[in-house]
């Protein structure tokens, strides 16, 4: 069955067509438009967007770098397929940076970036009562971006940001699986309040916990795939 085309870019927008390019591109592999192992053609995709072959192929290189792209010699890109490995050493990861962000972020936190948290907390719940899964994929990664701020510690950020098209997918697949958006929801408010209440351990603690959990679903989605 072929795959849905890519929407053309709009060119009216301030940003320079290459960032358009790659920009819909990231975004159509973290929806699964652009399923993983699935080969990128440059002249069909330029046709798609409305492009020449030039941005698409400087945003394929990006994607490259970025890890969401595999390229093969003599054969060209494809888009990357992730193994149980990349799966549990990318939430390993996550999961330590996670706790360290929450529990700096219950000594450092503003009051203003508490009120943010919470509105945030109240967009996600609007998001999972119209069981809205790309809404709901752009508050949390907005809930957990708030909580980087929060850290006051830049490089902790910067290297979270590194993993952030990893954990994009991962964010999407793990959110499908049934029953996870209230539970993850449920798991945030939990943050909130340690955080609210100035206790890093057990903001820490929780945030490890909403990891760990999250890599959970995302792996009763990979085995339910499996044939």
């Amino acid at each position: 069955m072929a795959r849905k085309p890519l929407v053309p870019i709009k060119l009216d927008s301030y940003k320079p067509l290459r960032e358009l390019v790659f920009e819909a591109l990231r975004e159509a592999i973290i929806n699964g438009q652009l399923e993983p192992g699935e080969r990128l053609m440059e002249i069909q995709l330029a046709e798609e967007l409305g492009v020449s072959r030039t941005p698409v192929r400087e945003a394929i290189r990006k994607l490259e770098l970025e890890g969401l792209v595999l390229m093969v010699p003599r054969k060209g890109a494809y888009v990357a397929s992730l193994s149980m490995k990349d799966v549990v050493e990318v939430f390993e990861i996550r999961g330590a940076l996670e706790g360290l962000a929450a529990a700096l972020a219950a000594e450092r936190i503003t009051d203003e970036e508490l009120e943010k948290l919470e509105r945030q907390y109240v967009k996600s719940v609007e998001q999972m009562e119209k069981a809205d899964l790309k809404g709901m994929v752009e508050v949390d990664t907005g809930f957990h971006q708030i909580l980087y701020q929060a850290s006051r510690n830049e490089r902790l950020a910067q290297i979270i940001n590194n993993l952030r098209e990893q954990i994009q997918v991962f964010r999407q697949t793990s959110l499908s699986y049934p029953g996870r958006m209230r539970i993850a929801l449920q798991e945030h408010r939990e943050i909130v309040d340690a955080i609210s209440a100035r206790d890093p351990e057990t903001a820490r603690r929780l945030a490890q916990e909403h990891v760990e959990n999250a890599e959970n679903s995302m792996m009763q989605v990979i085995r339910s795939e499996k044939p």
